[in-house]
């Protein structure tokens, strides 16, 4: 086997693209996201599991003056962002065959809806500060803590976008197609714990 398929010498897209052809597992950095992954949904799941501790140890949820959860478009929204992770299985796919134009198209195309979704969500989130308190309610602060983690991670996503495709006009190499495949690992993570997060913050109304 030449020694360019076997490690991270492979600096073009011809020989990034053997290297995955020939790959026998996944690559550390894939591991590396799986672990991190792993510590955040740990997180998370302390936060849920507080929330719906909050709500059943409380007579009125949310409590009185403060309006249950408008449904339609956070559902919306969430599904925008889980339709993201289309195109980045496609561009991650696309890298490990390397091709880098459609890489960055397809990058582009699910940067450009995860930025609207991060956009929209923060005038939401202004909106709601507007209408009640994180500091005055147990429902309010871990409302308030649930959603701006999660806005975080997104913001962090997208970061990891535009880093990406910057690095992805330099051509590829074994080590971006493995950042893509990261990245995208990443937003499948996002996407699903855009849903959880969803159904909590609207479980009031439904």
């Amino acid at each position: 086997m030449n020694r360019v398929t076997r490690s991270m010498e492979a600096r073009s897209a011809a020989a990034a693209a053997a290297v995955e052809r020939r790959r026998m597992a996944l690559p550390s950095g894939v591991w590396g996201v799986v672990i991190f992954i792993a510590t955040e949904a740990t997180l998370f799941g302390t936060m849920i599991g507080s929330y719906f501790y909050l709500r059943f140890h409380n007579a009125q949820w949310p409590p009185a003056g403060i309006e249950h959860p408008k449904v339609a478009l956070p559902l919306a929204l969430t599904g925008a962002l889980v339709a993201t992770s289309i195109p980045m299985f496609l561009a991650s796919a696309r890298s490990r065959a390397g091709r880098a134009g459609p890489t960055i198209v397809l990058l582009l195309v699910a940067l450009a809806a995860q930025a609207g979704y991060l956009a929209f969500q923060i005038h939401l989130f202004a909106d709601d500060l507007d209408k009640f308190s994180p500091k005055a309610t147990a429902y309010g602060s871990i409302y308030f803590t649930l959603l701006a983690t999660h806005h975080f991670h997104v913001l962090i996503g997208i970061l990891l976008d535009v880093w990406v495709i910057a690095r992805l006009t330099g051509g590829l190499t074994n080590y971006r197609v493995i950042t893509v495949r990261v990245v995208a690992f990443y937003w499948y993570f996002v996407s699903a714990l855009a849903i959880a997060v969803v159904l909590t913050q609207l479980s009031p109304s439904l």
